[in-house]
């Protein structure tokens, strides 16, 4: 199999970046045409971005193109936040089979996620609010685009990246959005034991959640109020037990490189990735490096990766779909042909 990934950036969002980086990933997998393009573009696009999306068609030379925009993008040699840019994908199988293994890719451009993905097939993509989505050539009218990968199976590492602070509590009190007491204390005093000596008097409320399980999505803390309470994003019911996790760079940066190596085939390092990670999680949390990135390219180096930061990642958890956050999904491809 062959892959090759590519990054470019402009002045303008204009069609011909689409172009130059669908033909620099041909370059870089030594392939004169692709059968499966993704493309990604920044949220310049979002007007219109059918134009770039016929034009990396063009270039590919084939129908193939799927993908949305998305707040940033990268590839395994650096990313893009601040200007436009497009972001491509391209590979040649020896098959065009469908894998029962390969997951059903999705994006969305939705505030939370469709109602009809939280159910059936194994979903793992991008939500990114108000993003513009594509699928097969074509962009989607409403905002749902969903496509699967032919020749590959894939494997799944979800990366949370959040440091457990506390044992589980009993919730005790609560009313709506409203955390009162947890574990004999105000939610407040609650949260301000399980944390650090050094973050007690200022807590950093956007990188703590409450989690109703380790590997569920963690639920945020959007304020600390007078009386004691924490406003949470999601309701809680009395009689649950609750974690308090932090999202810390170190931390984060162990989880990632942990969940790549545990996931990794020993006998078969991936021909290619992708990776769904967070506006909040990447150089503007890690202090103007991806670390996550460095963590793929040191583990698995001269893989093509193509990536995007959203606000939110899809993945599949315990039968269903789910909505994640700060949350870096990678998703490791490998020729289904034997």
């Amino acid at each position: 199999m062959k892959a090759g990934s590519a990054l470019v950036s402009g002045q303008r969002p204009e069609a011909e970046l689409a172009h130059e980086a669908v033909q620099a990933a041909l370059a870089a997998a030594g392939l004169e045409r692709a059968d499966n393009v993704i493309l990604l573009l920044t949220h310049d696009f979002n007007r219109n971005p059918q134009p770039a999306v016929l034009a990396a068609a063009r270039a590919a030379g084939c129908l193939a193109v799927s993908g949305g925009t998305a707040s940033g993008l990268f590839t395994e040699r650096g990313w893009r936040l601040d200007q436009p840019a497009a972001a491509a994908l391209v590979y040649a199988a020896p098959t065009s089979e469908l894998s029962a293994e390969s997951p059903l890719l999705s994006f969305s451009g939705h505030s939370r996620l469709p109602f009809e993905w939280q159910e059936g097939a194994a979903r793992v993509g991008l939500l990114d609010t108000d993003a513009a989505v594509w699928s097969h050539g074509r962009t989607a009218e409403n905002a749902c685009a969903e496509f699967r990968l032919p020749g590959v199976n894939a494997r799944i590492a979800r990366s949370s990246g959040l440091r457990l602070l506390s044992e589980a509590q009993s919730v005790e009190q609560c009313a709506g959005y409203e955390l009162r007491r947890v574990g004999g204390h105000s939610a407040v005093d609650s949260l301000r034991r399980a944390l650090p000596a050094e973050l007690r008097e200022r807590p950093p409320l956007h990188h703590i959640v409450a989690l109703r399980q380790a590997d569920a999505p963690g639920i945020a803390i959007l304020s600390a109020n007078a009386d004691g309470s924490l406003t949470l994003a999601e309701n809680l019911n009395e009689g649950e037990t609750i974690t308090w996790a932090i999202r810390q760079p170190l931390a984060a940066e162990q989880d990632m490189r942990e969940v790549l190596t545990a996931t990794v085939n020993p006998g078969k390092q991936p021909n290619f990735a992708l990776m769904f990670s967070c506006i909040g999680r990447g150089p503007l949390f890690y202090g103007n490096d991806d670390r996550d990135l460095v963590a793929f390219r040191d583990t698995f180096p001269g893989t093509p990766l193509l990536g995007a930061y959203g606000t939110g990642q899809i993945a599949p958890l315990a039968g269903s779909n789910r909505l994640f956050h700060n949350t870096a999904l990678t998703l490791m491809f490998e020729s289904a042909h034997v």
